[in-house]
């Protein structure tokens, strides 16, 4: 385990330009799109077969510290429908966060049905393979589902392995293991697909903010500030 500093509450200061700090993350940045995608899910017959399409966009946010920690990072959301089906299919948002004093890599993920998860795994700066987990009970990488799902499909443990490839695309293949009542073996939940980059990504608005460009709008009016309450 990485040692932080005795003191624990001095931030640095990170660079603006979060784009030339993702680390392994780099590459991802952007707006992504494929039709290939596939989901394996638990039904009473047995294991369906699922085509998807897939819309996954990641935008680069400002430097987040806790005390001496420092994480870059990308805001995603991901829409996932049925070929010939508008009805969201699967729907996540969360955060792909980059610790450079430390290697890891951390992925936060939450979805409309009522689960919450944190990934985490270690890589290289310039790793173009890197693995996450996430473990059921864990309180550094763990799992919270409502009580439905914890009842009815308890999710024991999130395995997602990212690839960047050298044709520009990156894929990843996840393995979501649950336990079902009635069924004498955990069941796998796999998701796979391999999408190409359709748009740039936007910078961070502290990168925007130093350029200078006139562009870059404050959230709150300079004559409000002194009016915000955090």
């Amino acid at each position: 385990m990485h040692r932080y500093p005795a003191d624990i509450f001095t931030e640095p200061e990170p660079d603006p330009e979060t784009l030339a700090n993702l680390g392994p993350l780099t590459f991802m940045a952007g707006i992504w799109t494929s039709a290939d995608g596939m989901d394996v899910s638990p039904k009473p017959e047995g294991p369906e077969h699922q085509s998807f399409i897939e819309r996954y966009e990641l935008q680069p946010i400002d430097g987040q510290t806790n005390g001496p920690q420092l994480f870059y990072g990308l805001r995603y959301h991901t829409r996932v429908v049925k070929p010939d089906d508008p009805e969201t299919f699967h729907d996540q948002v969360g955060y792909w966060l980059w610790e450079p004093a430390t290697g890891a890599i951390l992925l936060t993920l939450s979805i409309p049905r009522g689960q919450t998860a944190m990934a985490v795994g270690q890589a290289a700066l310039d790793a173009k393979s890197f693995t996450l987990e996430a473990v059921r009970g864990s309180l550094t990488n763990g799992i919270v589902s409502n009580p439905f799902l914890e009842q009815a499909f308890r999710t024991e443990r999130y395995t997602i392995k990212v690839d960047i490839h050298a044709d520009g695309t990156w894929s990843y293949e996840q393995d979501t293991v649950l336990i079902i009542p009635g069924q004498s073996e955990p069941f796998h939940h796999t998701d796979r697909n391999r999408l190409r980059k359709i748009a740039e990504p936007t910078p961070n608005p502290a990168a925007v903010a130093a350029t200078g460009s006139p562009s870059f709008q404050p959230m709150v009016p300079a004559s409000r500030v002194a009016d915000v309450r955090f």
